[in-house]
């Protein structure tokens, strides 16, 4: 069995493992319990590789396996295990949608990717699905380990060059925002602004039409109206998203 899953890494000792040995040997000694993992993977061989690596870790356990998102559900639901160590693609069902339904079933569950797939979509689901690390297959076995490690207590763990595409996408939505509020305010009519501001109060349509002398149809064509221009959804959006953007006060 090859000591990593991609590249060999030089194992020459220098100061920075001395010391990083020495934090993992302290957070070892600090648990009382091993960690818990469960390992989810469409291929035998791979899982049974993970489990003869991480058997060699005292303060790591696997307490199960499963060969897809469907299987990795229950068995989440049956061990609630720390970790799940799990595949994006998967056939029956794949690791991302599994992940919203382990998060379901098994709350305290930390959810990690450990795949071959370095898409930048797939990586922004896991994210939103729940997992707190997404590693590439071509990490060694001494970075799986550290990783269950981390993300046990609390971290999140993301492949440098995964974080690299995460880091440029957050600046891309930040610039999308920015130039977002760059665009004035949908422009209300007048009759538009006294309907939201009685919207506001919490009249009703039939209240407000009696008070502005429209009738109730009116008053529904003006709410669509303004709901269209603000492109949302509800009233109560309407009268927030107007008082955020200064379009409206109420005393």
């Amino acid at each position: 069995m090859a000591d990593s899953f991609g590249p060999v890494h030089d194992d020459t000792a220098d100061a920075g493992e001395t010391v990083a040995e020495a934090a993992t040997a302290t957070a070892q000694g600090s648990r009382a319990e091993p960690i818990r993992v469960l390992v989810v993977d469409d291929h035998a061989l791979f899982r049974r590789g993970l489990e003869i690596v991480l058997a060699q870790e005292e303060d790591i356990q696997v307490v199960g396996e499963a060969g897809d998102g469907a299987e990795a559900v229950d068995k989440a639901a049956d061990l609630l295990p720390d970790i799940v160590l799990m595949d994006v693609r998967m056939t029956r069902r794949g690791g991302i949608e599994a992940c919203t339904s382990i998060k379901e079933v098994a709350p305290s569950a930390k959810i990690i990717m450990l795949t071959i797939s370095d898409e930048e979509a797939d990586l922004y689901d896991a994210i939103k699905a729940g997992a707190t690390g997404y590693l590439l297959k071509e990490i060694s076995t001494d970075e799986v380990a550290t990783a269950i490690r981390a993300v046990a207590d609390g971290q999140s763990q993301i492949s440098p060059s995964m974080a690299s595409k995460l880091l440029t996408e957050f600046k891309s939505m930040i610039q999308r925002t920015d130039e977002r509020r760059l665009v004035p305010a949908p422009r209300l009519t007048d009759r538009e602004l006294e309907v939201l501001k009685l919207v506001a109060t919490g009249m009703n349509n039939r209240d407000i039409a009696k008070e502005l002398f429209i009738s109730e149809n009116t008053v529904k064509n003006h709410v669509r109206n303004i709901l269209e221009k603000l492109q949302l959804h509800s009233r109560m959006e309407a009268v927030v998203y107007a008082m955020r953007e200064k379009i409206l006060e109420i005393r």
